[in-house]
């Protein structure tokens, strides 16, 4: 019998169960980018254009700092999905809490270890004279929140494991609520600029860390957290390194990647990183609407895996791949049509809209892409094969961006072929992706008819 804030994806129609699973997760990243956006809207609006740049010039240094960490909280998402399938609760328990005690750890290392290299890693990015101290100080603040943030995810990839995404979102919509209010708070009132933005930000991780650590002690007919039980299992340790760190090290590589194209965005100057703020803050509502059926296949993948369930694979990777591919030319095109009249509702300034739009006319029609691309990885890693999709995304994505930056830009210095080298690297990805995963299910079902007739 199915739990009230339970999908069990291993059995019945698979449609109904991934979109059960990833409407709420859709939902929870609009909000948490409403959110976000919120922040940018009022940092814009009520502090000005320079304030503006200053917070979005720090975005891809932020990914970099914690994708790894992010990445290994897929390890446990898999393992608990994995137990979860089988039936195991004993090894549900020990995955829950050794994930989250390793991420009380990873959010206090990356606190402290963010604060020493924010300012050379700003000025390695060439982030421009008039907004680097301002990025700076934001960044000092945001890395206070953390240890939360860290913890969050963590634990939010454990509710996702059992097909639980509807807390997760009354989660993000209360402290997301906390959030707008405090930058009315901050910003308007007390003029507190890029500083007030942060530290309600701060506030809001912090809410959400403790509220999901709640949820987590309320699990439908599975033990639940208890910080007695608090210590790190060493075999799902391994497991989550194994399965989880790959995926880390592609995560910021991607972000690394994206570093180098920030830097090279910065080299234009303010208007043009206040412009391409505003637009990868208007992409980003694409992306969240297409990344839950990345979570979806993880968990599909990961729940069919441990239950035997080898016949399901292919079609449920079919199934969410549709159905990201509409979810991301629906929201692609949505964006695309209205691009200059969202981006004005983040800075009046023409130049900032102007380019703002045209990043978007670039990236929103091709993004469908990239979801195709995350989906196939998610799968592989929902099989457990975290390091042949890193090493794809290595080579084939992140290795397209850093070649132009590094030795084709510096001579031919172009936005269009900036921005362009995104939809040309996911193609090539996820033609790669593909094969190796009708590799892997073959090979899955190989092993398994062999093992069952000894």
């Amino acid at each position: 019998m199915r739990k009230k804030h339970e999908i069990d994806m291993t059995s019945g129609s698979m449609l109904p169960s991934i979109l059960a699973f990833s409407i709420p997760l859709i939902l929870s990243g609009i909000l948490q980018l409403l959110y976000n956006a919120a922040d940018t809207v009022i940092v814009g609006r009520y502090a000005g254009k320079i304030y503006l740049a200053a917070v979005g010039a720090t975005s891809s240094f932020n990914n970099l700092c914690v994708t790894v960490f992010f990445g290994l909280s897929i390890g446990a998402n898999v393992l608990a999905a994995r137990f979860y399938g089988s039936k195991d609760a004993d090894g549900f328990s020990d995955v829950m809490h050794t994930s989250v005690l390793l991420s009380i750890f990873f959010g206090i290392f990356i606190s402290f270890f963010g604060q020493i290299i924010i300012t050379p890693t700003l000025k390695l990015m060439a982030t421009p004279d008039d907004i680097i101290n301002y990025s700076a100080r934001y960044m000092r603040i945001i890395f206070i929140g953390m240890p939360a943030t860290i913890l969050y995810n963590y634990g939010a990839a454990i509710a996702r494991a059992i097909g639980d995404t509807k807390r997760p979102l009354y989660i993000l919509a209360f402290s997301g609520i906390i959030n707008i209010i405090l930058n009315l708070i901050f910003v308007i009132k007390f003029n507190m600029n890029v500083s007030g933005v942060a530290v309600a930000t701060v506030v809001s991780q912090y809410i959400s860390a403790l509220l999901i650590l709640i949820t987590l002690r309320h699990l439908d007919g599975l033990p639940p957290f208890s910080p007695k039980k608090l210590k790190i299992n060493k075999n799902i340790l391994s497991g989550i390194i194994r399965i989880g760190l790959p995926s880390g090290i592609n995560a910021s590589i991607f972000s690394l990647s994206n570093v180098l194209i920030q830097s090279a965005v910065n080299s234009f100057g303010s208007d043009v990183v206040a412009g391409n703020s505003v637009g990868m803050s208007l992409e980003g509502f694409v992306y969240t609407a297409m990344n839950a059926f990345y979570h979806a296949s993880i968990t599909f993948m990961g729940q069919n895996h441990g239950a035997g369930k080898y016949n399901r694979l292919t079609k449920g990777l079919l199934t969410t791949v549709a159905c990201v591919t509409v979810s991301g030319l629906t929201f692609g095109l949505i964006f695309y049509i209205n691009r200059y009249t969202f981006a004005s509702i983040y800075n009046s300034d023409p130049n900032v809209i102007r380019y703002s739009a045209y990043r978007n006319s670039i990236i929103c029609l091709t993004y469908f892409l990239c979801g195709i691309m995350d989906v196939i990885a998610g799968a592989l890693r929902g099989l457990g094969k975290s390091i042949q999709p890193m090493l794809v995304s290595v080579f084939s994505v992140c290795g397209l961006r850093i070649v132009y930056v590094l030795f084709i830009f510096p001579h031919m210095r172009s936005l269009f072929l900036l921005y362009a080298s995104w939809p040309a690297s996911w193609f090539i990805c996820l033609i790669v992706q593909s094969i190796l995963f009708a590799y892997y299910v073959k090979k899955i079902k190989t092993e398994s008819f062999s093992k069952s007739a000894i």
